[in-house]
Parts: C-alpha cells; structure tokens; sequence
C-alpha cells in the first residue's frame, strides 16, 4: 500500500554517509506514514550494497548514471508521484525523534501551504543553527538570502527565539516537505543552477503560483552540511554569484528586473574588489566568471512580463542586510 510521504535521500557514492545518516532517518521516520527512499545517481562505491544489507525496508530508485542534484530529485519525484508528499532530504541530515510529524500534520491541516522546512540545526554543533536554512528563508529587496537564525556568514544560537510556526519566503533543500504535485506543476528544480539557491528559486514560483511556505521549527533535524564546497571555494562563490543573478533575472516581473540586476551588478562590483583587497585572486574571476556566464546563459530564461514582484510583499522584503549587516553592524535576525 502507498503511504503518503516519501522521504527521499538522494546519493551518488555517498556510502560513508549513509553510514553515518541513513540510520537515523530510518529509526526516527514513523513508517506509518512514510518510506524511506534512496534516489541513487549511478554509484560506484558500496551505497547501495550497504541499503540493501542493513536497511531492507528503505526503498531503492536506481539511475544508471549521475544526473546531479536538481535533476536527480526531479526523476525521483516523478517516480514517486504517487505519494502525496514528498521530502528532499540530504544525506548528511541527521532525523531526530518525532521529526516528521509536525510537518506532514501542518500541511494536511493547511492546504494553501505548498511546502514547509523543520527547524535546521548544526550536527557538530547541536545547540546553533545551520547555514543552510536556520528556522525558515527570507530574501531581501536586492534579492540576498537570509534566514532566521543566520545572516551571512553569522549562525546564532538557538534559545528558542525563532519556534513560532511563521510564513517564509523560501525553504531550505536539506530538508524540503512538498506536496508531489505542486513540486511536478512547478516544474521542480532547475537543473541548470547545478548547485546553490537552485530551492529558492522553486519557492519563488510556488509563491507565483499562489501558495504559502511555512517553518515549522516543533519538527527539528541537524544538518553536518559544508559537505561539497566549503565557503571559501571559489566554485562555490560562482555558483553563489551568478545563480542569484538566475534567480532575480527568472522571478521578477519586467518593470522591475533591469533595475534590480543593475544594482545587484554594483554590489557584486564591490564585493569583487574586497576579494580584491584580500588578493584573493581566484574569487575575483569566480565573480568576474559568474557575471560573463550570466550574461551569456540569461537568454534561455523569459523574464515575467507582468504580474506582482514578490520582494515587495513579503515580511523583511524591504531590509537591505547588506546595509544592516556591513555599515550598521547589525549581524543577527
């Protein structure tokens, strides 16, 4: 019998953490519910020889080959339609006691909720944030991103300041819990980004499409995350740079997309010269090749003619974190 939630965790020769994860997911995942899915981008290593010996129960979806992250969950979401929702997991996320509940009792309660994110922690450091959605997205008016719990480069501590259930502009995809149908009708995530905002985008258009995404932070999960590039790779300061400008160039309507971009330009301008200041060379042509690749790659996207620009509705839309963060000093939420 289909269950409602899939639990997706997608892998490409990603044993040692499956090793360490898999375990957890499954022990602390009510099968009641859900199953336990492993969406495998053609592995080489001993991934699925290990699923299949230790875990009998979690089912395998086998791809010959690696299809990335965006794509890859899109195959597997499509292969798993027939449960009404389903969870982009990553591998590296470690399920607590009792995590999956909360979510999948507040979307069937709410049904113009689309998609919602637990509470993100840090796996080494349990009692702080992690980076990667903290307790629920927001954007700001020039389109940086930002959560409850960290701005930029600055995680707080939890000490439950942010437990209140509260709409958000994006969820993190460590920890995606989407209605299936909603995620296909989107048209799932974009494979072109490769890797880095590729889920804030998604929300972007699950917004446009007319539904909310909430935090809901009773449900928690820790995240070891940094586990592909660190801050400082300069691959990951290009994927950074030049899907932002992707994400603003796809979402926000035409009276509005050339001014934004313009500005954004200027602040990237100036962040290149402070990796310039640091003789940080390699950083300097990741931002220098993020702009050239935007400039070339924008045209396979159409840009909305018309409709409402969504960084003026939502709450903290207006805040410009690079101000706040950067002259007046302000480092948290």
């Amino acid at each position: 019998m289909t269950k409602n939630v899939a639990v997706i965790i997608l892998n490409w020769n990603g044993e040692k953490l499956l090793r360490e994860f898999l375990g957890s997911v499954v022990e602390n995942t009510n099968p009641d519910i859900a199953d336990v899915v492993v969406a495998d981008n053609g592995s080489t290593d001993g991934s699925l020889a290990y699923v299949a010996t230790t875990f009998p129960q979690v089912k395998i979806i086998r791809f010959a080959e690696n299809y990335g992250y965006a794509e890859g969950y899109n195959r597997a979401i499509a292969q798993c339609a027939d449960y009404r929702y389903c969870v982009l997991l990553n591998s590296d996320v470690q399920a607590l006691p009792g995590w999956i509940e909360p979510l999948y009792d507040y979307l069937e309660k709410h049904q113009q909720v689309a998609a919602c994110q637990p509470k993100l922690m840090s796996y080494t450091h349990p009692e702080m944030f992690e980076y990667a959605g903290a307790s629920g997205g927001f954007i700001d008016c020039h389109g940086y991103p930002f959560c409850r719990g960290r701005v930029f480069d600055t995680v707080e501590s939890d000490h439950g300041q942010y437990d209140d259930v509260t709409s958000i502009f994006w969820a993190t995809g460590a920890a995606l819990f989407i209605r299936s149908e909603v995620y296909l009708r989107a048209g799932g995530l974009d494979k072109d980004f490769f890797a880095h905002m590729e889920e804030i985008d998604l929300c972007w258009r699950i917004h446009r499409m007319g539904y909310d995404i909430k935090v809901i932070p009773q449900s928690s999960v820790r995240h070891l995350g940094g586990g592909s590039l660190p801050a400082s790779n300069p691959r990951k300061t290009y994927l950074n740079f030049r899907n932002n400008l992707f994400l603003l160039y796809k979402n926000v309507p035409l009276r509005d997309n050339r001014r934004l971009l313009f500005i954004r330009r200027l602040y990237d301008t100036l962040a290149l010269l402070m990796f310039l200041i640091k003789f940080d060379y390699q950083n300097v042509m990741a931002v220098f090749r993020a702009h050239r690749d935007f400039s070339k790659q924008c045209h396979r996207y159409s840009v909305p003619v018309d409709g409402e620009n969504l960084l003026g509705r939502f709450p903290h839309s207006w805040r410009n974190i690079v101000v706040e963060y950067y002259l007046k000093g302000r480092k948290v939420f």
